[in-house]
């Protein structure tokens, strides 16, 4: 069965990556949440998907210059929902029914992999006994090369959208990627376009389409039966997914 990733803990329907966000998303028959972490100057692991705080934070900036302690008096646009660290979607996580985590390493404001931030990431993960939970995805390679060097038990996931194909060449990221992550995610549009060469490479139980908000998008990827499909509507995946299991059985 198709697996269902709430992105950003579903942020068609919350706040994206925060912690009401999670709360609700573990809620539902979930499979998997999505998440993404910055590093700051100061030295915290902060859940929060852009670079800078503009878009998502009613501050602006970028986040890695935040001093230490400051996300928790920031508020998300449109609530009072702060940024959570990674301790605290880490713990909620631990104390949770069995969920995958698929955790994204992002890069600085200049498209920098942070230093450090995948081991720091993989250690955090361990030390909350999450390890065989979680899958440590990024769009770039060589940070999930790190992720394997550094913790080579926890699994890995690789991104890849129309703009990374086109800058590595999509086969040869795809060769690439076959021996060092077990799952590729790979935008719905990309995916769609060349699904010959993709599945010639990795099995569709292996791929991950993302990010499908539309029921008859998702009744499409569901019956190509890919592994997993990410969402931003996880409530309208998971009801496409039980009405597609419905009619089968009928």
């Amino acid at each position: 069965m198709t697996d269902i990733i709430g992105h950003r803990g579903g942020r068609n329907l919350w706040p994206e990556n925060s912690m009401l966000g999670f709360r609700r998303a573990l809620e539902l028959a979930i499979d998997a949440v999505e998440f993404d972490l910055h590093l700051t100057d100061a030295g915290e692991i902060l859940v929060i998907h852009d670079a800078t705080l503009d878009r998502t934070v009613e501050a602006s900036g970028e986040v890695r210059a935040l001093p230490a302690g400051a996300h928790a008096s920031l508020r998300l646009r449109g609530s009072d929902e702060g940024i959570p660290t990674l301790d605290e979607v880490l713990s909620l996580m631990a104390a949770s029914r069995r969920v995958e985590l698929h955790v994204e390493l992002k890069a600085d404001a200049t498209g920098t992999p942070y230093p450090g931030l995948a081991a720091r990431a993989a250690n955090a993960v361990a030390s909350y006994g999450l390890g065989d939970r979680c899958l440590l995805t990024s769009f770039n390679l060589d940070v999930l090369e790190e992720c394997r060097a550094v913790a080579p038990g926890v699994r890995r996931l690789v991104s890849i959208n129309e703009k990374s194909a086109e800058r590595l060449g999509l086969l040869a990221t795809l060769q690439r990627a076959n021996a060092l992550v077990s799952v590729v995610a790979v935008h719905k549009d990309l995916l769609a376009a060349q699904w010959a060469e993709i599945t010639a490479t990795i099995p569709p139980d292996r791929i991950c389409a993302w990010t499908v908000n539309e029921a008859a998008e998702i009744a499409a990827w569901l019956d190509r039966g890919v592994g997993y499909i990410t969402s931003d509507d996880p409530v309208l995946a998971l009801a496409t997914r039980s009405a597609r299991a419905g009619g089968a059985a009928a």
